[in-house]
Order: C-alpha cells, then structure tokens, then sequence
C-alpha cells in the first residue's frame, strides 16, 4: 500500500469539511467509516506478512526472523494514521458517498 499522505497533525477548516457533504457531522460519519475500511486493510496486510515469519520451531535463526519482523512492524508504525488518510481523501473528493433515500 502505498501512501502519500502527511502523517504531522494538520488543522483542518470545520467549513470545508461541512462543504462537501451539506452537513459537518454528515462528512465526519463519512471519514469514519472510511477510515475503518483503511484500518481494516491495513490490518490484514500487516498480519499476512507477519504470519509468513510465524513458526513452532526455536532455534537460532528465530532471532534473525524477529529483526524482519520489528522491521515490518516498524514500517507500518511509521505510516500515516488511518483518520488521516480518509480526511485526506475525502477533502481530495476521492471517497464517495451515497444517501440511502
């Protein structure tokens, strides 16, 4: 997954989150649920690559295993949070969004 996005704290203008949804609240739903689809994928990326390093077995090699391990985890530590990837998106017009009625 390749993110570009910046992972600082940024502060954001309540009225152009409002602009485009019609509703403040309504965008912030919006960004929420997007944001747990992100987090959700990330998730399943972060434990397949993990489980590839999974074994029963203790051995010596098992310490060269945990270093590729704290580095993949390390790596997606670094990553922007997913709140921040989906208000990012979402003030790009990158998420859409429907109405049930």
């Amino acid at each position: 997954m390749s993110i570009t996005t910046n992972s600082s704290l940024v502060t954001r203008d309540t009225d152009k989150l409002a602009d485009q949804s019609g509703n403040l609240y309504e965008s912030v739903s919006i960004i929420s649920k997007r944001a747990r689809q992100i987090a959700t994928k990330v998730k399943e990326e972060l434990n397949n690559k993990l489980s590839e390093f999974a074994s029963t077995v203790d051995n010596l090699e098992e310490v060269f295993e945990n270093r590729e391990q704290i580095e993949i985890s390390k790596h997606y530590e670094r990553m922007p949070k997913p709140t921040t990837i989906a208000t990012d998106e979402f003030m790009d017009k990158k998420v859409m969004f429907r109405r049930p009625e």
